[in-house]
């Protein structure tokens, strides 16, 4: 055959244009040697996965992944644990969650250590001894997370319980559900708060027979005690919380996270973060529609992440909290404990008019809103402002609206959800930390059973994604998993067993479905080629150990877009953060506390029921608006627009 100069040309220049490509297949990390879970149906276990510069180039047999093996690929050995795409936190409050990685864990077991008020004071105590000197240099206390369903005394500390610890040092500890706080008697002087000081429009000061506060504070009340502390944070503050937060959801997993209500100013803290490189994983919020108005949630909202975060829509919130009786309800609540009124039902935060305004301008103007509605009465006028909006502007499931939490939807009115495309994000974490007390005093054994109803949402062919809802818990993947599954309460009984759902149905309500509803399934949520390398590796196979040990899975390594952000190094709760001075010295924990006192140093600060950002904040969030987060969201946001405008 004759060989011209044209072919030798035309055979070099081809395979030039070989090599560049066969480079860019060398993957830069190979995994395998364990089950890979995918959430692809097609191919739901694999053996190998090939990542290269953040995504995922191959997924397939050991043999097939073993070809884009390198000089500079690593090849990481699962030893048969199980690699599953990273945890999408479908709702959440990554911002405030950093407030709880910052406090003394007041949480029960198993996520804490406090059984009573004893332990309870001894783990302050040791929290203390721990962190004497920036107790020292902040002169504050805090802690975060008791909960007086869980002690032995069924009852909050008082002030003479947190005297006996300190009666120097303000003392401030925050119940797990954000509604109330516990004060030592230093803590009230700081506050402002005497014998002769009146409770608040929506709140209650305790006192005890002779007229004196307990130190216990109920809603507005202890929402302006604690945010004259927060009103003295700065923006540096403000970032170390932020920071803090996602380096939490790190550790259980998750390299999506969410900001489940903000304002424009949190929005301008978690953008400086993000800008900073203070993100490891991504950062999305939802704006309070009706605080910060559509024009600039029009102009801001976007499917798109700069520096790890993006405003991804509007958040409503009709009602309050289940375990703390303000959800609303359809019907009286069972037995609540408390002095509530016969046929008491919990309240609206949101008036309809608010409501059927808000979701008609979402649909109008084509941005996603979710919608915290945890009672029966509060899914009814969603489900009426849904109706009347897609009637106006027509059905499109690609609005994807979502139903936040949903605790005691109705079977009725998940027919509705369904037919108006409603997509629920349940908290299923709440049939351990609250099924019993749900089953005993908020709606009784027959309704308990179905609170989180995930089976009623597969019965229905319908998707649904589980959210940590974290701070109200710690963001614990594996706690979601085990509750999703089965549905065990914290005494051990089974909160109807016939809501319970499969390991993989639970996984995906975890990883795939949640992305879907934050509009991100073309690049999360599974391990498929183009997709992001978001991964985490578990401790065993979930689809193949003891139900009822789901829990007892950890997660080993996180991995956001082929690197790895948290490594499991030390024994010990994921939970339990041990926070060490920066390498560069930074003391973290000591710059937020720190500037959170120094409120208590200046005598000159606003007294305790004057109209301050604290108070404003109030005003325009009424205690009833759901979890905790909400308030200290507002907090942290109205403490901002004050700095700007002094």
């Amino acid at each position: 055959m004759r060989v011209t100069a044209a072919t030798l040309i035309a055979l070099a220049t081809g395979l030039l244009s070989i090599a560049p490509a066969l480079a860019l297949d060398e993957a830069d990390r190979i995994f395998t040697g364990g089950p890979i879970l995918t959430m692809e149906d097609a191919a739901p276990v694999v053996e190998a996965v090939a990542v290269k510069d953040g995504k995922i180039i191959a997924v397939g047999s050991l043999a097939d992944i073993m070809a884009y093996k390198g000089a500079g690929t690593t090849i990481t050995e699962l030893d048969g644990r199980a690699l599953i795409p990273g945890f999408f936190d479908a709702h959440g409050h990554v911002f405030v969650g950093g407030i709880q990685a910052l406090s003394a864990n007041l949480l029960a077991p198993p996520d804490g250590d406090v059984t009573d008020i004893a332990s309870l004071q001894q783990v302050i105590r040791d929290w203390v001894a721990a962190n004497q000197a920036t107790v020292d240099k902040a002169n504050l206390i805090m802690g975060f997370g008791y909960d007086n369903a869980s002690l032995a005394e069924h009852r909050h500390p008082t002030r003479q319980d947190l005297d006996a610890i300190s009666t120097k040092v303000p003392i401030y500890l925050i119940h797990q559900s954000g509604h109330l706080g516990a004060a030592n008697s230093k803590a009230l002087e700081v506050a402002g708060i005497t014998r002769d000081t009146p409770d608040p429009p929506g709140g209650v000061i305790r006192r005890d027979a002779d007229g004196e506060p307990t130190g216990v504070l109920e809603e507005n009340a202890h929402n302006v005690a604690w945010m004259k502390i927060m009103s003295a944070v700065d923006r540096e503050g403000m970032k170390a919380i932020a920071r803090a937060g996602a380096e939490l959801w790190a550790r259980y997993g998750y390299t999506t996270a969410e900001e489940g209500r903000s304002i424009p100013s949190t929005v301008d803290i978690l953008r400086e973060v993000g800008s900073e490189g203070g993100f490891k994983i991504d950062v999305l919020t939802y704006v309070d529609v009706l605080m910060a108005g559509g024009d600039y949630l029009k102009a801001n909202a976007s499917r798109d992440y700069q520096d790890r975060f993006r405003i991804a829509g509007a958040k409503l919130t009709i009602d309050g909290s289940p375990q703390g009786f303000t959800a609303w309800r359809d019907r009286p609540y069972y037995d609540p404990v408390g002095d509530y009124p016969p046929g008491y039902s919990g309240y609206a935060s949101a008036t309809p008019e608010q409501v059927i305004d808000a979701v008609d301008w979402a649909f109008a103007n084509d941005v996603q809103i979710i919608t915290h509605a945890n009672g029966e009465a509060a899914s009814d006028l969603l489900i009426a402002a849904v109706e009347a909006a897609t009637e106006k502007y027509g059905a499109d499931p690609e609005r994807r609206p979502v139903l936040i939490h949903g605790q005691f939807v109705r079977d009725d009115q998940m027919d509705a959800y369904r037919r108006l495309n409603v997509t629920p994000s349940f908290f299923p974490m709440h049939t351990f930390y609250w099924g019993d007390w749900h089953r005993d005093h908020t709606v009784g054994p027959a309704l308990a059973d179905n609170i989180s109803p995930t089976g009623w949402a597969v019965k229905r062919g319908m998707i649904f994604s589980s959210h940590t809802d974290a701070p109200v818990a710690f963001p614990d993947s594996m706690r979601v998993l085990d509750a999703t599954v089965t549905r065990r309460t914290r005494s051990g009984d089974i909160l109807g067993p016939d809501q319970r759902v499969d390991v993989m149905t639970a996984l995906k309500a975890m990883t795939i479905w949640p992305a879907w509803h934050h509009f991100e399934e073309d690049r999360k949520g599974s391990i498929a080629v183009g997709k992001l390398a978001d991964l985490v590796i578990l401790s065993a196979d979930p689809t193949t150990v003891d139900p009822d040990s789901l829990d007892t899975l950890k997660v080993v390594e996180t991995i956001k877009e082929g690197d790895t952000i948290f490594l499991a190094d030390a024994p010990g709760k994921q939970g339990m953060l041990r926070l060490q001075p920066t390498q560069d010295g930074r003391d973290v924990f000591a710059d937020f506390v720190r500037q959170a006192t120094i409120a208590a140093e200046m005598p000159a600060r606003t007294p305790f029921l004057s109209r301050s950002a604290m108070t404003a904040a109030m005003a325009d969030a009424p205690h009833a608006a759901g979890c905790m987060a909400g308030f200290l969201d507002s907090v942290m946001a109205r403490s901002l627009m004050r700095m700007a405008a002094n």
